[in-house]
Formats: structure tokens, C-alpha cells, sequence
């Protein structure tokens, strides 16, 4: 597929997913959708080169709501994943399938991914309390200032 013709499907699952953010979620995760969209777009073989564009939409909704806890009652945004298959038309198996090529493609975890979560996902990561010492988990806050030191002088010399 030649550049301005991938340019112009990307524009329209953009726009699909924005639309779907605008009415049913938030902004914060309209811009995580349209980051996911830019990403696949910039692919070799990009997934949604081929295919239903409600599908694909449905799909990123789907991968950016699973990484985030968007379907659990207990989180604020919450949505029914029935919401998403009916606005884009879609069958729940159909949606799954293509989230599944997404995660694996990009490589996404399913909960805590530091590209595609949310700002209360990040705030909230369980991980973020904890470093690997020997092999072994421990939570920082239970280390002396001088380990702790340590872990965060190595942090940093890697960046």
C-alpha cells in the first residue's frame, strides 16, 4: 500500500477512535488510542493495511481498555465491552482476535504497560515500589537509605 493511502486509513481509525473517546470515555484515553494508531501506522507490516477500519477501531479501544482496567466496575472510567462492539458494529471474538495481534505485534503488556496506561495505572503500578536485589524482589521502602541510594545512583546512570 503506497504512503498517502496508509496516511488517509490512518486519519480515519484516528478519527473513528477519537470519536468513540469523546463520547463514551475521556481525553486521556483518546490520546492513548491515537498514540496506538501512530505507532501500528509506523509498522512495516501494518496491521490495519487491510480490513474493516470499525474493526481495527473497536480493537485499539479494546488493547488501550484491557491495559487499563476499563472494563473493571471497581476503576472510574468504566465501560461495558458490549459498549464498544455495538458503537463500532463489531462481534466481541472478532475485536479480541485483532487486540491479540496488537498486543503481540507492539509488544503490550496486559496490565501496567508504561507506554499505554493511563496516569492512574502509572501512579498506581505496584511495581513502582519494588527492586530486584540479587534476583529478588523487595519493596524499596523496607531497604536502608544507603541501598536505596544505590538503586535509585544505578537508575539513573542507565538513562
Amino acid at each position: 500500500m503506497d504512503k498517502e493511502k496508509l496516511k488517509q486509513r490512518r486519519d480515519e481509525l484516528t478519527a473513528l477512535v477519537s470519536a468513540f473517546c469523546d463520547s463514551k470515555i475521556n481525553d486521556e484515553y483518546k490520546d492513548l488510542c491515537t498514540k496506538l494508531v501512530a505507532k501500528m501506522s509506523r509498522k512495516r507490516n501494518c496491521p490495519f493495511e487491510r480490513g474493516n477500519l470499525n474493526i481495527w477501531a473497536a480493537a485499539v479501544v479494546y488493547t488501550i481498555g484491557r491495559t487499563n482496567f476499563l472494563f473493571d466496575k471497581s476503576f472510574e472510567p468504566y465501560i461495558d465491552p458490549k459498549e464498544i462492539h455495538e458503537y463500532f458494529g463489531t462481534k466481541s471474538s472478532t475485536v479480541s482476535a485483532k487486540a491479540k495481534l496488537i498486543r503481540e505485534q507492539l509488544k503490550i503488556s496486559y496490565y501496567f504497560d508504561p507506554e499505554f496506561s493511563t496516569a492512574h495505572m502509572q501512579d498506581n503500578n505496584p511495581f513502582n515500589h519494588l527492586a530486584m536485589i540479587n534476583g529478588v524482589f523487595v519493596d524499596i521502602d523496607s531497604l536502608p537509605e544507603e541501598l536505596w541510594q544505590m538503586i535509585a545512583d544505578d537508575e539513573e546512570n542507565e538513562k
